[in-house]
């Protein structure tokens, strides 16, 4: 069975995503119900929200939304990685609520849509600093290019628990292998990053990747971060982008039937439950 950490629903009825108006493919709704219907049947147990870039001033109320699917009966939702902004002076108040909310289990600044010299500075480092000694987690989303600069942000928070979504976004389409590697090598020297084996099937060729073409990217991601820091997420809906879901899910379980029961437990769910109490 498998726990899914990185879950987007999209509600446009609800929230605003002004990022989707330029992404159709993605500009369409993504309910929980059709993805507990397709969990269900693929052996998903639970689940946790990962934010969708909504307006700023909607951040509150997608995590009101993540706790009301909390609350329906038999519910997979587990909690919520929230957007947010540690640029903004306002962030230690934000910090505070969503520290008192225990529907919030950690925060995420996407940093491949914001300038490169953004997590730089002295206030965004000091806000994620903040982080150290808390329950919270923070999700780092960086292109191959910005590795270093995720690093740097690592050294300065020693004491938070970094989680590198998306095995660090590689160019599996452009096979640009080894300057991903280069990365993935330093940031995994770093003991309080966890690797985040998640929707690598978007990044190949939608129209001709194979399972051999993803493998040596997850494989290499396991052997930098080790079996105990490594956790498994879905990226729905943007899994869609490499063949959806239920095609992620088969990909995976291919890519570790060699492995023992526990490393593959180790990957489904346990070091999620662990690193996030659930």
């Amino acid at each position: 069975m498998l726990l899914d950490t990185h879950l987007h629903l999209i509600y446009r009825d609800k929230l605003s995503y002004p990022w989707l108006a330029g992404f159709q493919a993605l500009n369409k709704d993504n309910r929980f119900d059709a993805y507990t219907r397709d969990a269900a049947r693929l052996g998903i147990m639970g689940c946790l929200h990962m934010e969708v870039d909504v307006a700023e001033a909607e951040i509150d109320a997608e995590t009101e939304l993540v706790a009301a699917l909390m609350a329906q009966p038999d519910t997979l939702m587990r909690g919520a990685i929230s957007s947010c902004r540690p640029e903004s002076a306002e962030f230690p108040a934000f910090l505070e609520r969503c520290l008192a909310n225990p529907v919030v289990k950690g925060l995420r600044r996407v940093l491949h849509v914001v300038p490169d010299d953004l997590s730089t500075t002295d206030r965004f480092r000091e806000n994620v600093r903040r982080l150290s000694g808390t329950r919270l987690t923070f999700d780092l989303c960086v292109l191959p290019h910005q590795h270093g600069i995720a690093a740097e942000l690592v050294d300065h928070c020693p004491d938070v628990t970094f989680i590198l979504d998306h095995c660090g976004v590689p160019d599996i389409a452009g096979r640009n292998f080894l300057p991903w590697q280069n990365g993935i090598r330093k940031i995994a020297d770093r003991p309080n990053v966890i690797a985040k084996i998640s929707g690598v099937v978007a990044y190949g060729d939608a129209d001709i990747w194979g399972l051999n073409d993803i493998r040596p990217y997850v494989d290499e991601t396991v052997a930098a971060f080790g079996h105990g820091r490594i956790v498994w997420g879905s990226d729905q809906p943007v899994c869609n982008l490499g063949g959806g879901i239920a095609t992620w899910v088969a990909a995976t379980h291919a890519l570790t039937e060699g492995w023992s029961a526990a490393d593959r437990a180790a990957l489904y769910q346990e070091n999620a439950c662990r690193i996030w109490s659930l």
